[in-house]
């Protein structure tokens, strides 16, 4: 792709911009990119375009806090994910952990990974467990002699497995 304002070298820098509902894409060549402003990390973060507007001084405030924070691993700072939207490494979410905990939380809604699970082996897994009650409910009324809950539960147990 050529660079729209040169006309002559490759574009290696494209650039969407949303503006009062229009969508204008600039493809344009590092020179014309730098000429006309478009590389320039302090026009915009790329934290708060990723996750969402705020983000991005939310973590300058923290590193601000806590005084100018770099990775002792990676030597990456506060101002390198700003830039980046991106850690250097795993020790970087040990060492910024004050101000990624607000940004996880607006990102994710929580700062823990909880993962997800298919919904057949979710219901499996509740069949599974209800049998076990059924089971341990029934060697429970068979010790304590109520011999009625037993064949009730005796039944309970004979229909579950018959519709499985």
């Amino acid at each position: 792709m050529v660079c729209q304002f040169c006309k002559s070298k490759e574009a290696t820098v494209h650039v969407t911009e949303i503006a009062d509902n229009k969508v204008k894409k600039v493809d344009a060549c590092a020179v014309c990119a730098k000429e006309k402003n478009y590389n320039d990390p302090a026009a915009f973060a790329i934290a708060d375009h990723l996750l969402g507007l705020g983000a991005a001084q939310k973590m300058e405030e923290a590193s601000e806090a806590v005084g100018a924070l770099s990775c002792d691993q990676c030597g990456y700072t506060q101002a390198d994910f700003k830039k980046s939207g991106r850690l250097g490494c795993a020790r970087c979410y040990d060492i910024f952990s004050e101000g990624l905990d607000s940004v996880l939380k607006t990102m994710h809604k929580d700062t823990r990974h909880r993962g997800k699970v298919p919904v057949s082996v979710k219901r499996a897994a509740s069949g599974v467990q209800r049998l076990q009650r059924l089971n341990r409910d029934l060697q429970k009324a068979v010790a304590q002699e109520d011999f009625e809950t037993a064949a009730r539960l005796r039944d309970e147990i004979k229909a579950f497995k018959a519709s499985e």
